[in-house]
């Protein structure tokens, strides 16, 4: 359940509330918008509790929360979580491009692909360090050594990085050398990494499950956000359907749908959403006008030689940069900031 108070109330008179409630062997989060206050209350609460909070001084209302989900709830936070990490913004009315590799394969690679991301516009640096494959014999990244790669491209190039996280072991390790921590549609619902995550304050995109509901999706994100971490990303990454023409059908209702259930940033991964190169471009957009607050594009110098085998649905270079010039047009049509782009390659 949440308690509303408004604005005017004292940041002392709101911790008296808080402990008061805390005392009862709950959590208590707060929640400032622009009007009101709300506080979150987390836990198996006594019935009388809602009587006694809503009874209490500068409380205006105390409503239940059916849904399982509690702070991930835009009833919980009903303006729009912002993340901000270093210079970078994302939620809001910005727009937000990640672009890169599906996985780091060695130092030059991963440079030369931070200096075309910066070029073309691109904000943050993805690539991964270890990848969870289909079949034990498929390449499974470089491991550290790539992290180590990724964290000094990106600091050359004015690049925020972004890489996977695959275990719970490996979450510190990570975080050292990365800006955001991704989780990947297989460990959605690895609740012991969604718990680990929510023990560091580090950025988290975690994507959708392959087969997941809006509502396992967004009680995965609870799992972070419960554990006190509060900068959380949703990623719809696509979902398996009965067609086999794409790799994934990605599911551009999920965007909107998700910014009404939900107040955190979300973003779309039109690269493994389509598994196509063709097809990237036409969902980038798609996935814009319906409201994502940035995109997660896979590109690679030279895709049919890619270590991973997924060329098939990365961009090249030129088509990463002109896509962005075609994005900033399409960013000021839907009320967004993405001003960054200068001049397309090749």
């Amino acid at each position: 359940m949440i308690a509303i108070t408004s604005n005017t109330i004292s940041d002392e008179r709101l911790q008296e509330i808080v402990n008061h409630i805390e005392k009862q062997g709950v959590q208590a989060h707060i929640s400032k918008g622009t009007d009101r206050t709300v506080i979150g209350i987390i836990g198996k609460a006594d019935p009388q509790l809602v009587e006694q909070i809503r009874a209490m001084k500068d409380v205006e209302n105390v409503i239940k929360i059916s849904k399982s989900y509690k702070l991930a709830s835009r009833d919980f936070h009903p303006s729009d979580t912002v993340i901000k990490i270093k210079d970078v913004e994302i939620g809001g009315d910005q727009l937000v491009v990640m672009g890169g590799p599906c996985a780091v394969e060695n130092a030059q690679q991963i440079d030369e692909i931070a200096k075309l991301v910066k070029a073309a516009g691109g904000q943050v640096l993805r690539g991964g360090a270890f990848k969870p494959r289909t079949g034990p014999y498929s390449f499974q990244g470089v491991g550290v050594e790539g992290l180590e790669m990724m964290a000094e491209a990106g600091e050359k190039h004015g690049l925020l990085t972004i890489t996977e996280v695959m275990t719970p072991e490996y979450v510190d390790v990570c975080a050292k050398y990365a800006d955001i921590l991704q989780v990947g549609t297989r460990n959605m619902q690895n609740f012991d990494l969604l718990r680990k995550l929510g023990e560091i304050d580090t950025p988290v995109l975690l994507k959708r499950g392959f087969s997941s509901t809006y509502d396992e999706f967004l009680n995965a994100a609870e799992y972070i956000l419960a554990g006190g971490n509060p900068n959380v990303m949703l990623c719809e990454r696509g979902i398996r359907t009965f067609e086999s023409y794409t790799r994934n059908t990605l599911d551009l209702t999920a965007i909107p749908v998700l910014k009404q259930l939900s107040h955190l940033p979300v973003i779309s991964d039109p690269s493994h959403g389509t598994g196509r190169r063709e097809l990237v471009e036409p969902m980038s957009k798609a996935s814009v006008a319906a409201g994502a607050d940035g995109l997660i594009i896979e590109m690679h110098t030279d895709p049919d030689n890619s270590m991973t085998g997924d060329g098939v649905q990365s961009l090249f270079p030129d088509q990463f940069a002109n896509l962005l010039v075609d994005l900033e047009k399409l960013a000021n049509v839907m009320g967004r900031k993405f001003d960054t782009v200068k001049q397309p390659v090749g």
